[in-house]
């Protein structure tokens, strides 16, 4: 059965390690998705929740908002995500010499998690009209990174500072909207 403390626990000495290790720790949690949203709680609102940040390392618990869209965006450190509720689709980004263009794509069901690397840019869609659960870990300290993050405009895909603020009022909108359009919203 998933355990939030020994998760976190293991995954701090996991880190250690590598993305590997994590990989496996976040692999292991997935695989129980009924016992992830027994200690995690149902999702009532979409949102960021951390669940453990350091320098080192940082866990997040993202509730996705039903077709939900977050703008392209990088990390500077590696992330490792699996999903126990719901589909997260993902798609790559490489950088070109004004802008940036899609490289790939990859779309995650319950018990799926994907490796991204340092240097990947991604933007994450939730596809489907219900809320996405999934954990996240970050090697680095995801809120104060070492490195300047940046993210893109969903639409003319310039480069700009990262904003945490402006992502935690996306989820915030995406909510609102779903609820105004939903039978009893």
């Amino acid at each position: 059965m998933f355990d939030k403390d020994r998760f976190i626990q293991d995954c701090i000495k996991g880190v250690a390690e590598g993305q590997g290790a994590i990989r496996e720790l976040v692999k292991q949690a997935v695989s129980d998705p009924a016992g992830m949203m027994s200690e995690l709680g149902e999702p009532e609102h979409a949102g960021i929740r951390p669940l453990h940040s350091s320098p080192e390392l940082t866990i997040i618990h993202f509730v996705w908002a039903p077709c939900m869209s977050l703008m392209p965006h990088n990390h500077q450190m590696f992330s490792v995500v699996g999903i126990y509720a719901g589909r997260e689709d993902n798609v790559f980004w490489r950088r070109t010499e004004s802008s940036i263009e899609a490289a790939g794509a990859q779309s995650l069901g319950v018990g799926d998690v994907a490796t991204l690397g340092r240097d990947i840019i991604h933007s994450v869609l939730n596809p489907i009209a219900k809320m996405t659960c999934a954990i996240h870990v970050y090697g680095g300290d995801f809120f104060q990174p070492p490195r300047p993050r940046s993210q893109w405009d969903h639409e003319t895909l310039t480069e700009e500072p990262w904003n945490v603020d402006k992502v935690k009022t996306l989820f915030r909108q995406a909510e609102e909207r779903f609820n105004a359009v939903r039978p009893g919203g």
